[in-house]
């Protein structure tokens, strides 16, 4: 029934660590039957870093036809400004998020500062560190942050997401934390529009009736997809695992 398929990431190709098992054969056998796959990601990285970490897992262009990350709906977002509230936004940021995000509005235009104090708005794509911190844990510079009236960009709106057997929280939830102090936030990935009319795009544009989407989180993959307008297959074994686990 379906011509091409949008796969999510985390929970579905991998957990994080490693490849789920039968995931290789799987990408093979939908390639040699003429299926297109494009991945997508609420990453908040660009889809060329992405990639290359995947291919550390054994994943590249011989497996799929394309990636979609939540960084590039972001990143095009921010160069079109093509509504009210984005062209409002200054070019000053404060970068809220790991290391490994680092980097992303680089060549841009945009300056990234080092305190609130300076500026414009937030970019959020991640705890400093999210093997040890929660969302409380910044309830102060939040508050700061509404104080100095920053609306904040959300470059990765998971909640939480699977590393290994371990849940982690993930910049939604910081945003959600935001948003209910009475904080201005836009949100760029999944499960909103935009990014599934890029990940279409990519596919060629094949009519929507004839894509499937797969994913494990309710809220943004199978949601979003609901939202396109497209098919969805929900993969019950990776965010909501516990929640689907047979009872003893």
């Amino acid at each position: 029934r379906y011509d091409g398929l949008i796969v999510d990431l985390w929970g579905v190709i991998h957990d994080g660590r490693e490849v789920y098992p039968g995931v290789f054969d799987c990408l093979d056998r939908l390639r040699r039957g003429g299926r297109q796959v494009v991945l997508l990601s609420n990453a908040p990285r660009t889809a060329t870093r992405v990639m290359a970490a995947l291919g550390g897992m054994g994943i590249g262009s011989d497996h799929v036809d394309g990636l979609v990350t939540s960084g590039d709906v972001t990143l095009m977002a921010l160069r079109r400004r093509g509504d009210a509230w984005h062209a409002a936004l200054g070019h000053c940021f404060l970068h809220l998020g790991p290391a490994r995000d680092w980097g992303l509005l680089q060549g841009t235009g945009h300056r990234e500062v080092g305190g609130l104090e300076e500026a414009d708005f937030i970019l959020l794509s991640g705890l400093y560190d999210d093997e040890s911190e929660t969302a409380e844990d910044y309830r102060e510079l939040l508050l700061e942050a509404l104080r100095r009236g920053l609306p904040m960009i959300c470059a990765n709106p998971d909640l939480n997401v699977m590393r290994g057997p371990r849940l982690v929280p993930c910049a939604g939830s910081l945003a959600a934390a935001y948003e209910e102090l009475g904080g201005q936030v836009r949100y760029h990935g999944k499960p909103h529009l935009s990014a599934y009319d890029l990940a279409v795009e990519r596919l060629g544009g094949l009519a929507r009736s004839r894509i499937l989407v797969v994913g494990d989180s309710l809220r943004t993959d199978i949601a979003g997809a609901a939202g396109a307008g497209i098919d969805a297959l929900f993969v019950s074994g990776g965010l909501h695992a516990d929640e689907f686990r047979p009872a003893p």
